[in-house]
């Protein structure tokens, strides 16, 4: 399958759910598990939707399988937790760099410790993707082993039978643009906006130019 970046994500009755935003990688086996759907007509936030329900995707297309279900109920890609802080850590400045301050609060009976306020709490936010995967962004930046950057990731192809990445693209250049075609096998490390590979980037430019059928 061929996973690119804001491709329209439909249901089986021709409904776009939202675009393609992050292919979900394990970095050790590169077996592609997940697809993040940024959010769209019918997905009112970014979905984690499984392999197991994509029927079919191309560059152009990507279309959900009839057996999807209720597609409401598919888990969002982040949560937002707000923890509430330490005495020790209420009783420093208040709302530091990195804490929402609240908008909305209800005291409670005989107010927050003589305070008409509620102390900051801390935000945690948490992914819910497999573990030890990566959501890696379409576009994240593809560095070379001599510390240089070569493109951005524009798609992703997997192996069908196996679901396991076999090569991405990358794009380069604002006004001239080129394509390059990666084996996987060139990747060294793999972050949500950065992939680094295990190859200079003479090697990169060496490959011919991508171009798409």
């Amino acid at each position: 399958m061929d996973f690119k970046k804001d491709t329209s994500v439909y249901t089986p009755d021709g409904k776009v759910v939202g675009h393609v935003d992050r292919v979900v990688l394990d970095p050790k086996t590169k077996t592609v598990s997940h697809i993040v759907v940024r959010k769209g007509f019918l997905f009112v936030e970014d979905k984690v939707v499984p392999l197991s329900m994509i029927e079919s995707a191309d560059a152009e297309r990507m279309t959900l399988r009839a057996v999807a279900g209720d597609l409401e109920k598919l888990p969002a890609f982040e949560e937002t937790h707000y923890v509430p802080l330490t005495a020790d850590e209420a009783a420093s400045a208040a709302y530091a760099e990195g804490f929402a301050e609240p908008l909305y609060w209800y005291p409670p009976v005989g107010g927050w410790l003589g305070h008409d306020y509620l102390p900051p709490y801390g935000v945690e936010i948490e992914q819910n993707i497999p573990e030890d995967t990566v959501a890696v962004i379409e576009g994240a930046s593809v560095v070379t082993s001599d510390e240089k950057e070569v493109g951005h990731v524009e798609r992703v192809f997997t192996d069908s039978g196996s679901d396991r990445a076999t090569y991405f693209v990358i794009e380069h250049g604002f006004i001239v643009t080129t394509r390059k075609l990666i084996p996987i096998t060139w990747i060294k490390e793999i972050a949500e906006t950065e992939i680094r590979l295990n190859v200079s980037a003479g090697v990169v430019d060496e490959l011919p130019d991508y171009l798409p059928a």
